[in-house]
């Protein structure tokens, strides 16, 4: 993974977030860039960072015993990724590797846990904006498994 200084070469959004809380959020990010095939992180690892996909998409796996890694699921532009950082014991849950060059704004999950507990609107508005994000997913989740239940010999 490559990565360099400053977030200004294209706006961090996060749907739900102020300008005031995008701003604050861009302090604490870098651009992070995947190349197709290479590993942002592999389940079991510590989980300090996540992602906030701009371009490209990423496959995340676990691991099956007897069948190697399995990918659950693909993230793409707009999608955040890495939630394992937000509760103990900190590990990610699951690996992920780029599918295509893929782009993203990466955030230091410590500083951004500092920054919240420093001010608490911002944690809140953060906390608000990522909620919102994660409860999207996991609807689609929902749908996804109520399909695959629904035509149990087609494919999602």
């Amino acid at each position: 993974m490559t990565t360099g200084a400053g977030a200004s070469a294209s706006r961090l959004l996060l749907p739900g977030l102020d300008e005031a809380g995008r701003d604050r959020l861009e302090a604490l990010s870098t651009p992070a860039l995947w190349l197709p095939g290479e590993f942002v992180f592999r389940e079991g690892e510590p989980a300090r960072r996540c992602w906030l996909l701009r371009r490209g998409r990423v496959s995340l796996s676990t691991s099956v015993p007897g069948r190697g890694d399995v990918v659950i699921e693909t993230l793409a532009a707009g999608d955040v990724l890495g939630w394992s950082w937000l509760r103990p014991p900190r590990v990610w849950d699951f690996g992920a590797v780029a599918a295509d060059t893929t782009e993203a704004w990466e955030v230091d999950a410590v500083a951004l846990r500092d920054a919240a507990e420093a001010d608490p609107a911002f944690g809140y508005a953060v906390s608000q904006a990522l909620s919102a994000v994660l409860l999207d997913r996991l609807q689609a989740t929902r749908a996804r498994l109520l399909d695959l239940y629904a035509n149990p010999g087609g494919s999602p």
